[in-house]
């Protein structure tokens, strides 16, 4: 390595959050500190503000009439190229992982349910309308059928651990029914998030699809509870936040499911399935008459 290579000073990265398909710093130009496992400091992550989820709903409410109207064929078609966009960055993500206190052998055990979770939900994308619709017997001359729709924009509130996985495992099933995203990433762990933010920005996934945000949970979960335009939310959430966001939820009537906080369930079979791609669509039924 040459004397000038040696005395260097590296280029700190500037992360930033993804939002309405762009990345954007935080609408208030706050930021706080990461560091890494050894302590040093890492970068400065954008603190996101109410005014910044606000505008993260905006975008994902923009984008969701034209996501929910592509074929089932196609979101599938979408989440397996960014499977395969993830599966082609594993190093990188795996390094930023381990960087912030993973074990190595659970990072890449974790990149890789996280890659085969997004083809397990692009396996769904165009079979659950199937197993969820039906065609129903009724003592009338209709025809009466129900079928499943995306309820609009959700709100995902990622836990801490496993920050990457998590993440992925609850936007996976929302994306993969026509709905869009507002995700909040892990606030200790939230690097990951923002790398997939990059590979989000370069994929067949629409921007305003998935929306980034990072920052301090008790600033913006109340915000996640209230927002009138967030029909639903996925969160992994503690004793006091699961109360805030049914209360919340209760005043603008949103759906709302909890996921685990931490640990080796998001590595289970029980982290994955149609029963959460069921919870995050509404059932339309129509009735039609014979002959008519």
């Amino acid at each position: 390595m040459s004397a000038a290579a040696k005395n260097r000073i590296p280029v700190t990265k500037t992360p930033k959050v993804y939002i309405g398909g762009a990345f954007v710093r935080s609408e208030s130009a706050r930021t706080f500190k990461v560091s890494d496992r050894s302590g040093a400091f890492f970068a400065n992550m954008p603190q996101c503000t109410r005014k910044d989820l606000r505008n993260a709903v905006e975008a994902a409410a923009k984008a969701g009439p034209g996501w929910a109207r592509r074929t089932p064929y196609n979101r599938a078609q979408i989440l397996y190229r960014l499977a395969e966009m993830l599966e082609a960055r594993s190093g990188e993500l795996v390094a930023s992982l381990v960087g912030f206190g993973a074990r190595e052998a659970d990072a890449e055990r974790g990149m890789a349910t996280g890659v085969d979770r997004l083809i397990h939900y692009a396996g769904w994308a165009d079979k659950y309308a199937a197993l969820l619709g039906s065609v129903n017997p009724v003592a009338a001359p209709h025809f009466n059928f129900t079928v499943p729709e995306p309820m609009g924009v959700v709100g995902v509130i990622a836990p801490d651990s496993p920050p990457l996985l998590g993440l992925l495992s609850m936007i996976a099933p929302v994306v993969a029914s026509g709905n869009t995203v507002v995700a909040l990433a892990s606030e200790t762990v939230p690097y990951p998030a923002i790398l997939l933010g990059e590979m989000l920005a370069t994929s067949d996934l629409p921007g305003g699809v998935v929306n980034l945000l990072t920052g301090y949970r008790r600033e913006l979960v109340p915000t996640f509870a209230t927002h009138a335009h967030i029909r639903a939310i996925f969160a992994s959430a503690g004793a006091d936040e699961r109360k805030a966001l049914r209360l919340g939820a209760a005043a603008s009537v949103k759906r709302v499911r909890f996921a685990e906080q931490s640990g080796a369930g998001w590595f289970a079979d029980s982290a994955q399935g149609l029963d959460l791609v069921r919870d995050f669509v509404e059932l339309k039924t129509t009735w039609h008459p014979i002959g008519s």
